[in-house]
């Protein structure tokens, strides 16, 4: 499938991740709330590993933000590779958006991190040239699928609606004028409603 996905984890008030990101605290405080449904909740059932095989099916390319890469900021000042490992889930290109230039980073199981200056258009760009006929998923975090959203690229857009209220954090939504999704299949459990959604043609 060609098509461009985005798969997020959101909170009832709209929140992807909580206030406060650093290295102990990646998804922000209380931000690991929205994840129990893939991420070792007891509670979790079919619905929810359903909705871990729309999250990880294998993708051609990728485009993240630089917070989503890692809690660094400015200057590329220590030897951060992203938060997953030498084995980063992704087995193909990642497109990061940043401020601050730095070479490509190769790691193990066919993923390279590019670092990418000029932009979201040129990040997703590069990744679509880079996918061929195997599609790019939007992989967050919030500002990055809030200029996808914008530049209206995203063909298939999953929402994982957790019952959690954060307060707090980083919101996907604010600024964007109009959705454009209809509901394609919708599945749910104790943990999260999962919503995946089709663009409107």
């Amino acid at each position: 499938m060609s098509d461009t996905t985005c798969h997020m984890s959101i909170s009832l008030d709209g929140f992807v991740a909580g206030p406060d990101q650093s290295r102990e605290e990646g998804l922000g405080k209380r931000g690991r709330e929205l994840h129990g449904w893939h991420i070792g909740d007891p509670r979790a059932n079919d619905a929810d590993r359903i909705a871990n095989d729309w999250l990880m099916r294998p993708r051609g390319a990728y485009v993240m933000g630089r917070n989503m890469f890692g809690p660094i900021r400015g200057d590329w000042d220590e030897d951060w590779s992203g938060w997953w490992g030498a084995e980063p889930p992704y087995h193909a290109p990642v497109f990061v958006l940043t401020h601050h230039g730095r070479d490509p980073i190769q790691m193990d199981g066919g993923t390279t991190f590019h670092f990418i200056t000029d932009g979201f258009a040129a990040a997703y760009s590069a990744a679509r040239e880079a996918a061929g006929d195997k599609g790019v998923d939007i992989a967050g975090g919030a500002s990055t699928v809030r200029q996808a959203l914008t530049a209206g690229v995203i063909d298939e857009l999953t929402l994982d609606i957790a019952p959690v209220l954060l307060g707090s954090g980083e919101r996907t939504f604010d600024g964007v004028d109009s959705f454009g999704f209809e509901p394609a299949e919708v599945l749910h459990s104790p943990l999260a409603t999962h919503i995946r959604y089709r663009r409107v043609i």
